[in-house]
């Protein structure tokens, strides 16, 4: 295995490209694709779409959330899609945006990132409200298991300007000092570390040089929210190869059930996304 989720990452866009797709199996989606919205419409519309995009994809990013709702019997129908992503060789991201302090985080990393657990990932979203520090169980299970940490600095959605361009006493933004604290963790070059940010395409660029992150870059807000491949290659221009991530959720994801439009779908979004940044 690779030192790092970084590695494995670059590796795998280098392979298939640097689209992710979202699993966001909602009462809405499940319904589109004339099934009840019920356990059995979330297994199925979740494994039907690893099966369509698996081949295509750097990897999946199931939201958490809509697994949830359907408590033990959600997680269970999540814990086996983890586990035949991985039979298939798809990295997946589980979009938890879990984070707290102490021994909370010592469980969130033995959940989401511990070989023992059936809901071990490859990569888990972060929340960093409470300290990016806070965070350390997290981003100490990554480092040392060559898994990954995606940290949220800057959002896709409206909401979330307020507080992450928010200024400290020091006249630092807020996405600016989690994307500093990041920096400084990777401690390295190639952008290949295991730590990475979120941040969306629907962003201005930030006060910092992507290019110092030292790991990967999540990118949301593609197709519905309003980005295009071209937003993405104008914003991360200064990223190091293969090191960004970019998820597409429902556009894909109405282009089902059928197998092929699927497919098709995602490739379109490969073909723009690799001819534009890499």
């Amino acid at each position: 295995m690779a030192e790092t989720f970084g590695e494995r990452l670059y590796e795998r866009i280098r392979a298939l490209g640097p689209l992710c797709v979202g699993v966001d199996p909602s009462r809405q989606l499940i319904e589109a694709w004339e099934r009840t919205d019920s356990v059995e419409g979330l297994e199925f519309v979740s494994l039907a779409l690893l099966e369509a995009v698996g081949h295509v994809a750097a990897a999946i990013k199931p939201q958490v959330a809509f697994f949830e709702r359907y408590g033990s019997a959600g997680f269970a129908v999540l814990e086996r899609l983890i586990r035949e992503a991985g039979d298939a060789d798809v990295l997946v991201v589980a979009d938890a945006k879990r984070g707290d302090i102490g021994s909370t985080n010592d469980g969130y990393a033995e959940a989401w990132l511990s070989e023992r657990s059936p809901l071990c990932s490859d990569a888990v979203t972060a929340s960093p409200y409470l300290g990016v520090d806070a965070l350390s169980p997290l981003l100490t299970a990554a480092t040392n298991g060559a898994r990954g940490v995606f940290v949220l600095a800057a959002t896709s959605n409206e909401e979330g300007r307020s507080v992450q361009a928010a200024r400290s006493s020091d006249d630092v933004k807020v996405e600016t000092e989690v994307l500093r604290r990041i920096a400084t963790l990777n401690n390295r070059s190639d952008g290949r570390g295991s730590l990475g940010v979120v941040w969306g395409a629907t962003r201005d660029a930030p006060e910092f040089d992507f290019g110092q992150l030292g790991g990967p870059i999540l990118v949301p807000g593609l197709g519905a929210q309003g980005a295009t491949a071209s937003h993405v290659a104008r914003l991360f221009v200064r990223s190091a190869p293969a090191t960004v991530l970019v998820n597409v959720g429902r556009d894909i994801l109405y282009s089902g059930p059928d197998q092929s439009s699927l497919g098709d779908a995602a490739k379109r979004w490969r073909d723009d996304l690799s001819d534009a940044i890499l």
